[in-house]
């Protein structure tokens, strides 16, 4: 039997009140009954055939697609609503109050009245810190850089409507079959590989059986007990400490959820109703899983920045936090300093940045410190970071650890890899940014805070190695990309791909400063031109009229002509006021158009200044 809507569907709406639910029973008969939480509603601009109205069956499982499916013949326009025995996670509502005792939480206020934002400063973290042992685990979802999707051909892209880039496979109806993305696999593993793990030969699929609204098969497709990577793990530049990667698995994303109704607030909290984009469904993703190796907000954006860095030049991904590309879940728990047992464990979401992960984190090991200090218990729930206040509010409140009831995925078979073709990836690895920033020190030597600002962004990597490779000497071309060239690229908002000066133009303008042919001064002046407008550094300078005045006659009588121009000057630098010599060395510049060569200006004016 074949049944299919129009791809191309409206928002889901998602009310946050009480409702009815209606479901078709196997004659076709609407029968009602009462809906005890959340329902959602649907206009899909669908077609149904006629002929198919009065022959839709209940479907055996639980389907978003069939399930609670009302067809109108008039307007063929459809409602579903939720299975009748939502999860925990639906049936949770939202709060925005923390009870500790059946009593309200107090905010935490100074003597303004305004409350006071617990960060890395905060004395009762460090109080917090003295006594308790953090312990803190991350999980990053990061998006693919593939053009289809996971399992199906649709668009990767993120379009401006909602719900066209989706497919029966994608939104999970009967008798689709997924197919797996070849380049995911790919991706997938140099992404483990660069993350130091052991990369599996043999993987598998799995079901991952839960239900919620932004999952329309009632299932995610993931890897379970055969991961594609384990046992890896990531070395710190700057506190130089190793956190280790318990795995790396395949999987798919959920569709977008976006939370409307809230009040003057905007909190995530205070939402009505969700808006629910199935373009997102069926996203590949990896799920990177750190060991709990973690032990402070600082640490754990440390460790979030250098994976980022990592899978972008390896290419997985483009990690923008902004776009969602990359979202992160971090659990955080507390100890009693020299003991091994792990207390409850509370899960932060929401985190849109590392910045707030940095800051949800250092809260709540503060509040769970003054929780456990007053010898109460902590509860195992999920929290999310509010941006505006600076906290963490209850989202859900976990009984227990879900059961997903995971079983091998039945339509698509187990991975096996094989070493040549994992070779043969590994082999096209690039230089990772740990891997620069030894070989800038030791081969180039530079400082480690110039190493690593040129390994942040691989951009700026390879147009710094392209003008050492054109014959810049490293330090010099190090401090123009990292001072006179980035303040041109901020002020013009773009970033060094779109610079117009090439790698060569540097090198040039860089060997014209070594052999006395232009001052940096001059060089100076030129990179914003340089920078915005392109152009050749040696025939700027020759149709200018900017090489150096080496001449010492022409020198000496630009430096007479100074020096009789500020007879006071002389006069106290005479009296032993011998600072001023930087004075006329650049009033001497200024009147020679910067051109006076700096050597042979500052020995001559000595010579006068002195006789």
């Amino acid at each position: 039997m074949c049944f299919s809507l129009q791809s191309s569907v409206a928002f889901i709406h998602w009310s946050h009140s009480l409702n009815l639910r209606s479901s078709i029973c196997a004659t076709n008969k609407v029968c009602t009954t009462t809906m005890t939480k959340r329902t959602i509603s649907t206009t899909m601009a669908g077609f149904v055939a006629p002929s198919m109205l009065s022959v839709i069956p209940r479907c055996t499982r639980a389907h978003t697609t069939f399930r609670g499916l009302r067809i109108s013949r008039r307007s063929y326009r459809t409602s579903f609503s939720v299975s009748p025995t939502p999860p925990l996670s639906v049936l949770s509502m939202v709060t925005t109050e923390k009870k500790i005792g059946g009593k309200k939480e107090s905010q935490a206020k100074g003597k303004s009245g305004k409350r006071v934002k617990k960060g890395s400063s905060s004395p009762g973290l460090l109080r917090a810190l003295e006594k308790y042992e953090p312990v803190i685990g991350i999980e990053f979802h990061v998006q693919l850089a593939t053009k289809t999707k996971a399992y199906c051909s649709c668009s990767t892209k993120t379009p401006r409507t909602p719900n066209v880039n989706v497919c029966p496979v994608c939104m999970g109806h009967p008798g689709a079959l997924p197919v797996v993305n070849s380049k995911v696999v790919e991706l997938a593993a140099k992404a483990g590989m660069a993350l130091g793990c052991d990369i599996s030969s043999y993987s598998r699929y799995d079901r991952k059986n839960y239900y919620y609204v932004d999952t329309a098969k009632n299932y995610q497709i993931t890897q379970d007990l055969f991961p594609i990577a384990t046992k890896g793990s990531v070395q710190l530049p700057n506190s130089g400490g190793v956190i280790g990667v318990t795995r790396l698995h395949m999987e798919e994303d959920s569709a977008k959820m976006s939370h409307e109704g809230a009040d003057a607030s905007g909190r995530l909290t205070d939402s009505t109703h969700s808006l629910v984009d199935f373009n997102r469904s069926g996203i590949p993703l990896v799920e990177i899983v750190s060991e709990p190796d973690i032990r402070s907000g600082l640490e754990a954006a440390e460790y979030g920045q250098e994976v980022q860095r990592i899978l972008r030049y390896v290419g997985t991904s483009n990690c923008n936090m902004q776009d969602g590309s990359m979202r992160c879940d971090v659990n955080v728990s507390l100890r009693l300093k020299g003991t091994k047992k792990f207390g409850t464990k509370i899960e932060l979401k929401n985190l849109n940045s590392f910045s707030a992960a940095h800051k949800s984190i250092d809260f709540e090991i503060e509040r769970q410190a003054e929780i456990l200090d007053r010898g109460e218990t902590l509860q195992m729930e999920t929290r999310t970071w509010d941006e505006k206040t600076n906290e963490t509010r209850t989202m859900r409140v976990k009984e227990g650890a879900a059961d997903y009831r995971y079983f091998p995925e039945p339509d698509i078979p187990p991975l096996n890899l094989s070493d040549s073709q994992l070779q043969t990836w590994r082999d096209t690895l690039p230089e990772l940014p740990n891997e620069k920033r030894v070989k800038y020190q030791e081969e180039f030597g530079l400082s480690g805070y110039d190493a690593f600002l040129l390994s942040d962004d691989t951009q700026v990597a390879k147009y710094f190695e392209d003008s050492i490779a054109a014959g810049a000497k490293p330090k010099q071309a190090a401090n123009l990309i990292m001072g006179d060239i980035t303040k041109v690229l901020k002020s013009e908002k773009i970033g060094i791909k779109l610079c117009k000066l090439t790698a060569e133009g540097l090198a040039e303008m860089i060997g014209m400063i070594d052999g006395g042919v232009i001052s940096n001064k001059i060089a100076k002046d030129l990179v914003p031109e340089l920078v915005i407008k392109g152009g050749n550094p040696a025939q700027i300078v020759e149709e200018r009229d900017l090489k150096l005045i080496s001449d010492p006659d022409v020198i000496r009588k630009i430096i007479e002509g100074v020096v009789d121009a500020n007879p006071k000057e002389l006069e106290s630098y005479k009296q032993g006021k011998t600072r001023l010599l930087g004075f006329f060395v650049g009033k001497t510049l200024s009147a020679s158009g910067s051109k006076a060569d700096p050597t042979t200006t500052n020995k001559i004016l000595k010579e006068i200044l002195d006789s």
